[in-house]
């Protein structure tokens, strides 16, 4: 089983590893994480719900700020700096 412990280094990882200002797909994380990626999705979306409340990530879909339990469809992480 795959921790929140887990999915969050992983996310927290991806977002330190890019330039300021870009973004990253969650679903990277999931797919770093599991074969069975689309079924950790919602997981991650509760992480990176989370790492938004503590101020670390910032969520967007099409360049406007949304949330990730919330948002519908596709949406780009990426680090709060």
């Amino acid at each position: 089983m795959i921790t929140a412990e887990a999915i969050r280094a992983k996310l927290l990882d991806l977002a330190a590893r890019r330039s300021e200002g870009a973004t990253f797909c969650p679903s990277e994380a999931a797919r770093d994480l599991s074969k069975d990626w689309r079924l950790l999705m919602p997981r991650v979306r509760e992480v990176a719900a989370n790492l938004m409340a503590e101020g670390q990530l910032i969520c967007t879909q099409r360049g406007e700020p949304a949330h990730p339990l919330t948002t519908k469809g596709a949406i780009r992480l990426a680090a709060l700096r």
